[in-house]
């Protein structure tokens, strides 16, 4: 009977790692993905701030990691070897308690993440050039196209773009144009748009004039957040939970094999 539910523990612990390796490589994928993306907020945010850059570097480590914690449980689980299946619980309780530290940290923090992200896309509307070619531009011209917004709280926070404001007739930023359904595309305009039935005797570049979404993208973004924090949350959750099943399976494998023996441990 005991030597039947060492087998059904050990193939049982081969499973959670197994499945802790997948999410290790879920976790390694994310980080990539981060760093990788360039038509999206999260390079906005990445190119403004080193912290998310650090945060992305941060992923891939404990992705990496997790794999090779991973791997080493399974060798340790079917070939009985307790030195691993003790590295293994080691290295397990490391990486719960720096998740666990790094969550309680991200989470008292996020007001400062916030606001950091307002103060971000604010200095990037008003440093905003029509016709650079900058990935920074492209990637806030995307969010407003596709969030179908304009400006962080409110279009008025373009006027805070002196190039913009200079122009005599009126002039908007080409990816706030309002779209109907028939006129919908996937193609981002970029840079400043002339309205075509602009009048020349105008004085000045007026805002209410613009044709654009009057919606500002700062609650936009701020759900995009809460929606990928929230896919993140639901990663880290499940891996927690792998984790210490994983640690308690080793301990009880660990207690029942009494002997160490080290031709079970695979050479290559």
């Amino acid at each position: 009977m005991g030597s039947a539910c060492i087998k059904v523990t050990k193939y049982f612990l081969f499973l959670f790692n197994l499945l802790f390796f997948i999410l290790g490589g879920v976790i390694l994928g994310f980080g990539v993905w981060i760093l990788a993306d360039k038509s999206s907020f999260i390079f906005v945010l990445q190119t403004s701030s080193s912290l998310f850059n650090v945060g992305a570097y941060v992923f891939i480590g404990v992705g990496a990691l997790t794999m090779l914690m991973g791997f080493l449980g399974c060798i340790g689980a079917v070939n009985e070897v307790r030195c691993l299946l003790g590295l293994y619980f080691v290295f397990l309780l490391l990486i719960l308690i720096a998740q666990v530290t790094a969550g309680v940290l991200f989470y008292f923090n996020m007001g400062k993440v916030k606001q950091e992200v307002g103060s971000i896309v604010t200095k990037l509307i008003q440093d905003y050039k029509d016709g650079e070619e900058d990935r920074l531009q492209q990637g806030w011209d995307y969010v407003q196209a596709q969030g179908k917004c304009c400006g962080w709280a409110s279009p008025y926070n373009w006027t805070a773009n002196a190039e913009l404001m200079n122009r005599t007739a009126v002039t908007y930023p080409c990816s706030c144009e309002v779209k109907d359904g028939d006129n919908s595309s996937h193609l981002v305009r970029r840079g400043f748009c002339e309205h075509p039935s602009s009048n020349t005797t105008q004085s000045g570049n007026n805002p209410d004039y613009w044709p654009v979404y009057q919606d500002g993208c700062m609650q936009k973004v701020q759900e995009w957040l809460q929606d990928n924090l929230g896919i993140i949350l639901g990663v880290c959750v499940g891996i927690a939970v792998i984790e210490l099943l994983g640690m308690l399976l080793s301990i009880c494998l660990c207690r029942h094999i009494h002997s160490e023996d080290y031709s079970k441990v695979p050479k290559y």
